[in-house]
């Protein structure tokens, strides 16, 4: 599973410290009310830890290895998790889904399923962040690939917080 919630935002990219935004906790759990994921998860990208702690919080053994990829690699991130791993999950801006410069990997067959939040996600502040929180501006998604898929890839909508 691929945590890639990274966004660009204002600050030059020396002080954004390897592009990282931490997923909120709440989009892991609204996952995993959608999702059976596997026992043994490898989290690349996992910054602080957000998604690692949620997982093993609900007995997931976790590998916790961290790489920050700029959103604009996330093309490039979601192909070559592709070549590493049966299932692939990635938190994306919704607007992922509507290039047509990702079409190789959008259109494989192996995307299956798109879970867009109802809501806008709390926002994702960079690391280290001290000024005002604020919610999300932007939809976000978690896409799931998944190498067994075929067919077309299904759309709903999650939500995140408390019912």
């Amino acid at each position: 599973m691929l945590d890639h919630s990274c966004q660009v935002g204002r600050a030059p990219l020396v002080e954004r410290r390897g592009d990282c935004y931490d997923t909120p906790p709440v989009a892991v759990h609204a996952l995993l009310k959608v999702e059976r994921l596997p026992h043994r998860i490898w989290e690349p990208a996992c910054g602080t830890g957000n998604i690692v702690a949620v997982l093993r919080s609900v007995g997931h053994d976790v590998i916790a290895t961290d790489l920050n990829p700029p959103f604009a690699l996330a093309e490039k991130f979601v192909a070559a998790a592709l070549d590493r791993a049966p299932l692939v999950i990635m938190l994306l801006r919704l607007a992922f889904f509507e290039s047509e410069r990702r079409t190789d990997i959008l259109d494989n067959g192996k995307l299956a399923r798109i879970h867009a939040f109802a809501k806008r996600l709390p926002m994702m502040h960079r690391a280290g962040w001290e000024g005002r929180k604020t919610n999300s501006g932007m939809a976000f998604a978690w896409f799931v690939w998944d190498q067994e898929h075929a067919g077309p890839t299904t759309i709903d909508r999650i939500r995140w917080e408390a019912e």
